[in-house]
């Protein structure tokens, strides 16, 4: 799992997070590879429950609440847009 802030640099008021999501993983972890953010989570992709996971570590990992981010693009896709918002 990421570490609590770990990308906090990233957590810019309006700005889009590109990242590639990994459903169905052994574990729940963000990190950084070859350039793009990655996130893994254990949760199967049915109903929104895997973005809603992403949403929430990925947020944990920014240091922010997961209010604070909204879904732009790819609610059902493996490649997702957030917005930072204030």
């Amino acid at each position: 799992m990421a570490v609590k802030g770990e990308f906090a640099h990233l957590a810019r008021d309006g700005a889009e997070i590109a990242v590639r999501v990994t459903p169905k993983a052994s574990r729940n972890v963000v990190k950084m590879e070859k350039g793009c953010l990655r996130v893994y989570v254990t949760t199967v992709p049915e109903g929104g429950k895997a973005t809603a996971a992403v949403q929430k570590l990925l947020a944990r990992a920014l240091g922010i609440a997961k209010t604070r981010l909204e879904l732009v693009r790819g609610s059902s896709a493996r490649d997702k847009v957030f917005r930072v918002r204030e």
